[in-house]
């Protein structure tokens, strides 16, 4: 008989359900980021319906540019599963992805990516531009974008608008 921990294991709700119940982890995640100073972006990585990987945004935190919160769940979810590929996996993210983290996902080979608010000054899935889209590149995730859309961009709006409020 095969033991399983379950401590870990976020079983997927009722059909239907599935994507927003994991843009709101990701969400959760995003405010761990702002109570940080960071800009409020979460993300997580699905794999059959358990979360693998972790991430929310921790550039200034961690002097690092590349701090995404994409890329910090992609490197979860890759020493998680021992793989540098995440192939089967699902990305949800609050925010659009920008063009690095668009590289990252298709390096990664995940499979579909789930995103919340698009990003008019950054994102790479046609907001500014579509590289999902770019046909001579050898991989291709299948991408939708407006998952909780309006609770995503209210987090960034708020934290945006709190920043200026606070720096004139």
């Amino acid at each position: 008989m095969e033991i399983i921990n379950t401590a870990d294991r976020i079983d997927i709700p009722p059909v239907g359900l599935g994507d927003e119940f994991f843009m709101r982890e990701a969400l959760s995640l995003a405010r761990a980021a702002e109570c940080l100073g960071e800009v409020p972006v979460g993300a997580v990585v699905v794999c059959d319906g358990v979360i693998v990987g972790r991430g929310f945004n921790s550039p200034i935190g961690d002097s690092d540019p590349t701090a995404h919160a994409e890329i910090a769940a992609l490197r979860d979810a890759a020493r998680n599963c021992g793989n540098y590929r995440l192939p089967g996996c699902e990305l949800f993210v609050t925010l659009e992805p920008c063009a690095m983290c668009a590289g990252a996902i298709m390096h990664a080979r995940i499979s579909r990516v789930v995103y919340g608010a698009r990003d008019a000054k950054t994102g790479a899935h046609g907001s500014v531009v579509d590289l999902f889209a770019v046909e001579r590149l050898n991989y291709h995730a299948q991408i939708e974008g407006g998952v909780l859309a309006a609770e995503c961009g209210n987090l960034l709006s708020q934290f945006f608008a709190a920043r200026r409020r606070k720096n004139p």
